[in-house]
């Protein structure tokens, strides 16, 4: 039989450890370089893609554009960028994203790239649920000079916007079967990409970007 100070001696290294991971925060970001920089315009490269979706970097490269215009910043349509691109002979993400900071500069005078990769993408059934799931990492490059601006990431889970529904298990059993059908015939993906973008690329939040020139709070923050 377990004593009290026995079982008091085993819970409590727990308790310390779920209320130190509970704690945890991460470090804020460093803007010196981003704010010295302060770029107006922004140039969104084509995303690399981890995932298994061949769609996701168009899904991705579609949501971009609008939180970077409502942070405050001009972007680069990114169909002139596309083409631009596609005339000189370049159409593969990885080999744009290894192209000199000062020539996308020379080419498309923006002060800074957006660079991006797409770690999942997709919707997958899981025996009780189906679930899309949209993440990326991003990163702002000051192309003037080469420096690290910022860099971030986020996560969308299409569970998030779902609410259980009733029937016991064949029930939920059922509207997983429904929900991964409609989210595959439907690209639910492209949806819950504009919630991972905002989250990503919308200033005003932790360790998010800072306002740009179009925005009312320019440098307030």
């Amino acid at each position: 039989m377990i004593s009290r100070l026995s079982l008091r001696s085993l819970l409590l290294p727990l308790l310390l450890a779920v209320l130190s991971g509970c704690a945890t925060q991460r470090a804020p970001h460093d803007y010196t370089a981003y704010k010295a920089a302060r770029p107006a315009s922004i140039l969104v490269l084509p995303p690399l893609n981890a995932s298994t979706e061949v769609i996701a970097p168009a899904g991705m490269l579609a949501q971009a554009t609008r939180p970077l215009s409502e942070s405050g910043y001009y972007v680069i349509p990114v169909s002139l960028a596309a083409e631009t691109f596609r005339q000189n002979g370049l159409s593969n993400a990885a080999d744009i994203h290894e192209l000199p900071a000062r020539q996308l500069h020379q080419i498309f005078g923006a002060d800074a790239a957006l660079y991006m990769s797409i770690k999942d993408y997709g919707t997958a059934y899981q025996v009780v649920q189906s679930e899309t799931v949209v993440a990326a990492d991003a990163k702002l490059v000051d192309l003037r000079s080469g420096m690290l601006l910022w860099e971030g990431s986020a996560r969308a889970p299409s569970r998030e916007q779902q609410q259980n529904s009733g029937g016991g298990l064949v029930g939920i059993l059922l509207s997983a079967v429904i929900n991964q059908i409609i989210s595959t015939s439907t690209d639910a993906s492209y949806k819950i990409a504009g919630i991972t973008s905002h989250r990503l690329l919308s200033a005003g939040v932790q360790n998010g970007l800072l306002y740009g020139p179009r925005s009312p709070q320019y440098q307030k923050d």
